[in-house]
């Protein structure tokens, strides 16, 4: 059990100064408990090969790992849990061989061609907002871009109306925050209803769309349960467009904090690739790691972690650990791409991740070839991160564009 004598309390600096706490963590002791801004109390590591290690231990499990943490939340405050259980029976709440099944048959209908083949249409839709925003005059590059444009790509490609993209946006901004239980609960209602809705109407009238696809997809006779297409699409349409938005808004805001990177991106734009690999490390789009809990007692950086007990991974904080990354807080386009976690590692890393990749190439590409001017109009302390402790990404970037 976590002390909370002992534990470190994550309070708003972990958000608003993520890199500066982590590296106090790191310095302190990168294994150490930590209680939860929410109060629940759990293991945080922070520092690159414990993480790296960690997410491959399979003494860590994520199977029901939300009935875990509603029961503490429960006994914490004495109210029943009103997420949606279905949300929660998706891939990162599961271990093989469940997880091995799951992965196979979304691996099956989301496959490298299909993302290759949306290259097209994110150009088209980049470019489509692009020409909307003003000259000039200060704009909010996360509402006006940096958001729609991941959650367009990802609802056409599920197969999601665009008269509901709005809905999706509001649901999904609760349930990564740091809401009340009952604003949650709300939310995860909400989008499990409507999920069950879509996925009955696309079993009986399949379109040309992800979900479909899912919806009928089969290996050797197995298929997807409603609840599991129910739980897939949740993850997929959270995990789809949130990291994309993160890694648009702080590779943007991170070029705008250092200019002589933005001045070689202008020059080389072949360098754009590499670039976004090194947005992913730099300003992680996802803080921690999806929550596990040990299985059995677990030593690990000269800590003995009991079993039974939360653990939380810190990507943000492994991402910034200067014994595996030289200079860690210099931004480097030309940064070598390898190693970082920035889409997590081992059996759960992330299915999205060519598309993230892809959205974050053409959303920043597009955006610095269209405009060659680009500042900053806000200063840049006044900035605030998204209260969460799972993902890491600003609440608004205003810019002037020319």
């Amino acid at each position: 059990m976590v002390s909370p004598e002992t534990a470190t309390a994550l309070d708003a600096r972990f958000v608003q100064d993520a890199h500066a706490v982590a590296e106090q963590l790191r310095r302190e002791g990168p294994v150490r408990p930590v209680i939860l801004p929410t109060g629940l109390p759990a293991w945080l590591v922070t520092g690159y090969d414990d993480a790296r290690a960690l997410l491959t231990d399979s003494r860590l499990s994520s199977a029901g790992v939300y009935d875990r943490l509603e029961k503490l939340r429960e006994a914490a405050d004495g109210k029943p849990s009103s997420f949606s259980s279905d949300l929660a029976r998706h891939l990162l709440n599961t271990d093989p061989p469940d997880h091995t099944r799951l992965r196979k048959l979304v691996n099956k209908a989301f496959t490298p061609r299909t993302i290759a083949r949306l290259r097209p249409r994110i150009v088209e839709i980049a470019d489509e907002l692009l020409d909307t925003l003003p000259l000039g005059e200060p704009v909010d590059l996360i509402a006006a871009y940096a958001y729609p444009l991941p959650m367009i790509v990802i609802c056409e490609l599920l197969g999601i109306p665009a008269t509901d993209r709005s809905r999706f946006g509001e649901w999904s901004n609760v349930l990564v925050s740091s809401a009340p239980a009952e604003e949650i609960g709300a939310a995860s209602a909400a989008m499990g209803g409507y999920l069950a809705g879509l996925v009955e109407q696309k079993r009986a009238e399949p379109t040309e769309d992800l979900l479909s696809a899912l919806v009928h997809v089969s290996e050797d006779g197995d298929r997807l349960s409603l609840p599991e297409l129910i739980a897939m699409t949740f993850i997929l349409l959270i995990g789809g467009y949130e990291t994309s938005v993160n890694l648009i808004g702080s590779g943007l805001s991170a070029v705008l904090h250092h200019p002589d990177q933005l001045a070689e991106l202008r020059a080389e734009p072949a360098l754009l690739p590499s670039a976004v690999e090194e947005f992913l490390r730099f300003e992680t789009p996802n803080n921690t790691a999806s929550p596990r809990y040990t299985t059995e007692e677990v030593e690990v950086g000269g800590v003995r972690i009991p079993a039974g007990a939360f653990v939380l991974i810190s990507l943000l904080g492994a991402n910034r650990d200067g014994k595996r990354f030289e200079d860690p807080d210099r931004l480097d386009v030309r940064r070598p791409a390898t190693g970082h976690l920035g889409f997590g590692h081992g059996i759960h890393f992330c299915v999205g991740a060519p598309l993230g990749r892809l959205e974050g190439e053409i959303g920043i590409g597009r955006l610095l070839e269209r405009f060659e001017h680009l500042e900053l109009a806000a200063e840049p302390g006044t900035l605030r991160w998204r209260a969460s402790t799972a993902i890491h990404g600003l609440e608004t970037l205003p810019v002037r564009l020319g």
